[in-house]
């Protein structure tokens, strides 16, 4: 099953009011988030992006246009409107959500994140991924310090767009791999990098 996501809807902020507002939030209101929010925030993260420099480029620089991310979404029971409690994939060509595997997964997420709760009580969490095979087939060993700094630009894209929609999130390292895996059922070559848990901030 495909959920197809509406353009991006950025309210018209300066970089600098972005920057000055961006936070790690830790606190989430039991709020349902906006389908449409979701859709921006994917898109902000590592997106096609249509200019005048290539046909469809994407919001982040990909060394070699190698693009090694994944985007995974763990939504909450009621977490978003229009969508129901799962896993899903963000499908970047086709900006749309493809349905992985039903239930609420984010107490297990919490768990393979150490025991954080916050990122149980967020409605949702966002998994940064990566395959880094199609980086370091071109670039060899060094290919992975590229595919961490485009983890990088997707994380920052993502404080960056969160808090343009009035959102709060936090960037998660801390989790073992495996259970985070596990949690998410991935694919055995594909890493977690980033747990982002969103929601309405609750102070």
């Amino acid at each position: 099953m495909k959920v197809r996501l509406k353009p991006a809807q950025l309210v018209d902020k300066s970089l600098k009011e972005l920057l000055e507002s961006r936070y790690s939030c830790r606190s989430f209101q039991n709020k349902s988030l906006n389908l449409d929010a979701i859709a921006t925030i994917l898109w902000a993260a590592c997106g096609k992006k249509h200019d005048t420099v290539t046909s469809a480029s994407r919001t982040i620089p990909s060394a070699g246009a190698t693009y090694p991310l994944e985007l995974y979404l763990v939504v909450g029971k009621d977490g978003v409107d229009k969508l129901k409690e799962g896993i899903y994939h963000y499908l970047i060509d086709e900006h749309a959500l493809e349905f992985i595997s039903p239930g609420d997964s984010r107490s297990a997420l919490a768990a393979a994140c150490l025991g954080q709760g916050f990122i149980k009580d967020a409605p949702v969490s966002l998994v940064i991924a990566a395959k880094f095979d199609r980086t370091t087939n071109r670039y060899g060993a060094r290919g992975g310090q590229y595919v961490y700094a485009e983890a990088g630009h997707a994380c920052q894209n993502t404080y960056l767009s969160v808090a343009n929609l009035g959102l709060g999130t936090v960037e998660v390292g801390a989790f073992g791999d495996d259970s985070v895996k596990g949690a998410l059922n991935l694919e055995k070559d594909y890493a977690p990098l980033i747990v982002m848990p969103i929601g309405y901030p609750k102070d």
